[in-house]
């Protein structure tokens, strides 16, 4: 016995949709942000004597933006 999809159902459909795709883009957002936080957390930190001994062998890059 098949059954048809209502009007109602599409529009519950629609919102659930929209629900779910905001709660996607507000959550990427967010760990994007806490990820970038860590990021530069980590750079700031100060070398140790190790770090800074590694870093003196490697050659100086500079950033490029595209």
């Amino acid at each position: 016995m098949g059954t048809s999809l209502t009007p109602e159902f599409w529009r519950l459909f629609a919102v659930l949709l929209v629900i779910s795709m905001a709660v996607t883009f507000v959550l990427s957002a967010a760990l994007d942000v806490l990820a970038l936080r860590a990021q530069r957390r980590r750079s700031r930190r100060r070398p140790t004597a190790r770090r800074m001994t590694e870093a003196s062998r490697r050659p100086v890059r500079t950033l490029v933006r595209h």
